[in-house]
């Protein structure tokens, strides 16, 4: 199964697509960032976030969010193999699954599945790393970043495709889902999920609060 599809069987054609951000929406903070700081510990993270300000200094003038994720999980992920990188992920929901999961969004995601809708995860995060979490939750399909691997399966430090923001999250759900997509309902917390909202009959934007 990849990243990016169908994680339960599918719905009926005619089942509403309700779509929910996870940063900040299902979270309550940034799990890239977490994982990050989970994996490498939080002395030897805060020790690669300094050697990152040569790619920090090149957004503040280029803007390419795209670029300084990839810069980031190179420095702070290397060459990890995809399993060894999955396995990660899996851990790291296990362990932080109740510290990040706003209750409250939860709450949402869950009332809509009673309604038979098809839920989607939208994601700028890696979707390798937001797997774990979207197979937790039951969700009919995930959609994020892709980070690249080699033929040896090592993340080389780039970004398969663009980052999953803005614009880029209705590109790819009309890729999954078809061009004429329209959305029940869809849910972020910034400006990255205006064009997602826009396509919703019911826009939420920082409508979740809770904290665990």
């Amino acid at each position: 199964m990849g990243m990016t599809g169908v994680f339960r069987h599918p719905e009926p054609a005619g089942a509403p697509v309700v779509a929910f951000d996870f940063d900040g929406t299902l979270t309550c903070r940034d799990s890239f960032v977490a994982f990050l700081t989970w994996r490498a510990g939080a002395t030897a993270a805060a020790a690669g976030a300094l050697r990152l300000l040569p790619a920090a200094l090149t957004y503040a003038v280029r803007r390419d969010r795209g670029a300084l994720k990839a810069a980031v999980a190179d420095r702070l992920l290397g060459p990890v193999r995809r399993a060894r990188l999955q396995a990660d992920a899996q851990r790291f929901c296990d362990e932080r699954y109740d510290s990040l999961m706003r209750s409250d969004a939860v709450a949402c995601w869950d009332d809509w599945r009673r309604r038979g809708a098809r839920l989607f995860i939208v994601t700028a995060s890696p979707d390798i790393l937001v797997a774990p979490f979207a197979r937790r939750l039951a969700a009919d399909g995930l959609i994020g970043t892709r980070l690249a691997f080699d033929r040896e399966e090592r993340f080389t430090g780039c970004l398969d495709g663009p980052n999953c923001r803005g614009p880029e999250k209705v590109s790819r759900l009309r890729a999954e889902l078809g061009p004429t997509l329209t959305l029940q309902a869809a849910y972020g917390d910034t400006d990255g999920d205006r064009e997602m909202l826009a396509l919703a009959e019911t826009p939420g934007l920082k409508v979740f609060t809770a904290r665990p």
